[in-house]
């Protein structure tokens, strides 16, 4: 979007107030677009035609980013039932693909990363709250990388998630995902030293396990 006048943009920056709520109704007209059919049919398709659709990559990626910048009880609904149900696939590989790096053939374990995955991912703690106390998912259970939410937590730099996480004593924090690394390493390669901590006060979590490629969790951020 690009301002006609440059004078707009001044009266605009000089009256901030103009606009209320302008993150909480970007997630929320973000969410209300990722939950209507037409979005859902995409993922139901095997060769889907996005051409049609180009707001689908802005509200797969910032939904969350809105939302967490300023939640509210229009936010919480939608954003439930988004990823309550199933995220799809389009959404799933065009936010891990821009959040990431990561590009994925389609195959169907991608409807693991909704639910407390994707809510885990976001880092927003209302939601993922409420998904656990709606008790719809396995809170150890991986997902389609076998990575959990405290891994996920972890690796996206969520602290409160992740504290609110490891106060359930039947979450485990060492469950490794498909390449043997553990939450601890995830925390330890992006250089969260407030996060490390966090796993490091369970007994559980050994310090020197070996990932697929041999490495330990030290290893990462040396």
């Amino acid at each position: 979007m690009q301002l006609i006048h440059f004078t707009l943009q001044e009266y605009l920056s000089a009256h901030q107030d103009i606009f209320s709520g302008p993150h909480s109704a970007m997630a929320e007209i973000c969410l209300t677009f990722l939950n209507s059919q037409q979005i859902k049919a995409l993922s139901a398709d095997p060769s889907p035609d996005t051409q049609n659709t180009p707001f689908l990559e802005y509200c797969s990626v910032y939904w969350g980013a809105h939302a967490k910048r300023a939640f509210s009880d229009c936010v919480r609904s939608p954003a439930v039932e988004l990823l309550q149900e199933n995220y799809g696939w389009e959404p799933t590989e065009l936010l891990l693909k821009q959040a990431t790096g990561m590009y994925f053939a389609r195959f169907e374990n991608f409807a693991l990363f909704s639910k407390l995955p994707g809510a885990s991912f976001f880092g927003i703690v209302e939601v993922v709250a409420t998904l656990i106390e709606m008790e719809c998912y396995n809170i150890n259970e991986g997902d389609f990388l076998s990575r959990t939410l405290v891994a996920w937590a972890a690796d996206t730099g969520h602290e409160e998630v992740l504290r609110i996480l490891l106060r359930r004593e039947e979450v485990s924090s060492d469950k490794p995902d498909t390449r043997s690394k553990i939450p601890l390493v995830y925390a330890a390669k992006c250089g969260y030293s407030r996060i490390v901590k966090l796993p490091l006060e369970r007994e559980e979590v050994i310090l020197d396990k070996l990932d697929n490629y041999g490495r330990t969790p030290l290893l990462h951020p040396a």
